[in-house]
C-alpha cells in the first residue's frame, strides 16, 4: 500500500469493469434486493427507463476496488462516502472508476478523494467524494525486513501451457513464490497454483488479455499487492502456428503473431522495468524458437515475430543493464506440447531423427534452461539466447 506522507493530492487511480448479468444474480442473493426496476424487463419497459437499470449500489461498490487495492490500497480504512447517480447503467455496460486525491488531512491521516464512474460512451453516471483514513502496518524488525527483501517471484505469462507449467512447477521447487497468468484456462491455472502451494510455495493466479495494457496493469498490480514484488518474468505465451502458404497468407495473421510476442511483451516489461528499477536488480525471460535459426516453410508469420522478439530483447538488454536487469532468449526446439498436437507423426519422427540426442524436448528440458536464467548462477548473462534443441544447432 502507499504510505501517507508518500500520497501526493492529485494522485490518481482507476479501475474498469464489464457488468454482467452474474454481477446482478450475485448482488441479488447477497443483499436480498429483488426490486423488479433491476431484474424484470417487462416491469421496467413500463417505467421511464424502457429497460431493467443495475444496481447504483453494485457500480459504486467498485469505488471499494480501487480504494482498497490501489488509492491507498492495503490498510484503506473507508470512512465516508457521498453519491449522486445520475445516469442509469445496464448490463453490458463497461464502468470505469476514477479516483483522485483532492485534500490531505495530516491530523488524522485521512484523505479526501473524489470519486466519479464513467461508462463506456465517456458519460458520467455517479459521482461523489469518500474520505480514506491510510492505516499503516508497524514497523517490522530487521530481520523480517531482510528476509522480505530476499523474496523470490516470478510472474510466468501463459503458465498454463505445456513449458508455462514445467516453469512454474520448477521455479516453486527453487524457492520462488509465482504468479501463474492465464488468459482462458482458468481451471487450468488453479490445478497448477494447488500443485505449488503443496510445495511449501505461495501461489496466485492472474488473468490478462497481454495485448491490453490495462488489463496487464491490473495483473502486474495484484501480483504486487498478493506477493509484495516481481523478481523474475517468464513470457511463454505464443499464438496457434498453423502451416501458412504466402500465397493463402494475411497480414491480420501476422500482427497477431506480433501482438503476442512484441506488444505483449512491450505491455509486461512497460509495467515490471520500474518495479525491477526500484528494487535494482531483475530477470526477464522471453521464449524464441528454433525455426529463427532454421526457417522451416510456411511459418513465415511465426518466424518473423519471433524473429523480431529476439532484436527486441537484444536492444532492451543493452539499456537495461545498467540498472541491473537482465534480459535473455531460450530457444526450444521442437517440444513435446499440446502446441504440436497437430504435427504429423511423421514429421515428429524426422525431427527426432535429426536431433543428436534422439529425441523431442520436454517441457522440463525447456523450464531447466529457464531456472538456470532466473537464478543468480547466470548473472553475468543478458541478451543471451539459450538454445534447448538437443544439439540441432551448434553455434
Amino acid at each position: 500500500m502507499k504510505k501517507y506522507e508518500s500520497i501526493k493530492v492529485g494522485d490518481k487511480a482507476e479501475h474498469t469493469h464489464t457488468i454482467t448479468q452474474s454481477d446482478i444474480d450475485k448482488f441479488i442473493e447477497l443483499t436480498g434486493d429483488d426490486n423488479k426496476l433491476h431484474i424484470d424487463n417487462e416491469y421496467a419497459s413500463k417505467t421511464s427507463f424502457k429497460k431493467p437499470v443495475v444496481f447504483g449500489m453494485l457500480g459504486a461498490s467498485f469505488i471499494s476496488t480501487v480504494i482498497g487495492t490501489k488509492l491507498p490500497g492495503d490498510g484503506a480504512l473507508w470512512c465516508t462516502q457521498s453519491l449522486e447517480f445520475i445516469l442509469p447503467v445496464r448490463v453490458g455496460d463497461i464502468i470505469t472508476v476514477k479516483a483522485e486525491v483532492i485534500k490531505k488531512i495530516e491530523r488524522t491521516q485521512t484523505i479526501e478523494l473524489s470519486t466519479e464512474i464513467y461508462n463506456q460512451h465517456k458519460q458520467k453516471v455517479t459521482t461523489g467524494n469518500a474520505k480514506v483514513k491510510v492505516i499503516e502496518q508497524e514497523q517490522l524488525v530487521c530481520e523480517e525486513k531482510n528476509e522480505k527483501s530476499a523474496n523470490k517471484v516470478a510472474l510466468v505469462i501463459g503458465g498454463t501451457g505445456g513449458i508455462g507449467k514445467a516453469t512454474c512447477l520448477q521455479l516453486a521447487e527453487d524457492g520462488f513464490d509465482v504468479a501463474i497468468h492465464f488468459h482462458k484456462n482458468k481451471e487450468s491455472a488453479e490445478k497448477i497454483r494447488d500443485e505449488i502451494t503443496l510445495l511449501d510455495r505461495k501461489a496466485i493466479i492472474v488473468n490478462a488479455d497481454i495485448t491490453d495494457f490495462g488489463q496487464v496493469k491490473e495483473m502486474v498490480e495484484k501480483t504486487i499487492r498478493k506477493l509484495n514484488t516481481v523478481t523474475v518474468v517468464i513470457n511463454c505465451s505464443t499464438a496457434s502456428v498453423p502451416n501458412i502458404k504466402f500465397s493463402d497468407l494475411e497480414w491480420g495473421i501476422i500482427q497477431e503473431h506480433f501482438d503476442t510476442n512484441i506488444k505483449g511483451s512491450f505491455n509486461i516489461l512497460k509495467c515490471v522495468v520500474p518495479i525491477m528499477e526500484q528494487n535494482k536488480r531483475g530477470k526477464i525471460i522471453n521464449l524464441s524458437t528454433l525455426a529463427v535459426d532454421t526457417p522451416k516453410s510456411e511459418w513465415l508469420h511465426y518466424i518473423t515475430a519471433k524473429s523480431a522478439l529476439s532484436g527486441f530483447t537484444k536492444a532492451l538488454a543493452m539499456e537495461l543493464a545498467p540498472k541491473g536487469i537482465r534480459i535473455n532468449l531460450v530457444s526450444p526446439g521442437m517440444t513435446d506440447t499440446a502446441l504440436i498436437a497437430d504435427v504429423p507423426e511423421k514429421a515428429r519422427l524426422i525431427a527426432e531423427a535429426q536431433t543428436p540426442l534422439r529425441r523431442l524436448a520436454t517441457p522440463e528440458d525447456v523450464a531447466g534452461a529457464i531456472s538456470f536464467l532466473a537464478s543468480e548462477k547466470s548473472d553475468y548473462l543478458t541478451g543471451e539466447t539459450i538454445r534447448v534443441n538437443g544439439g540441432q544447432i551448434m553455434l
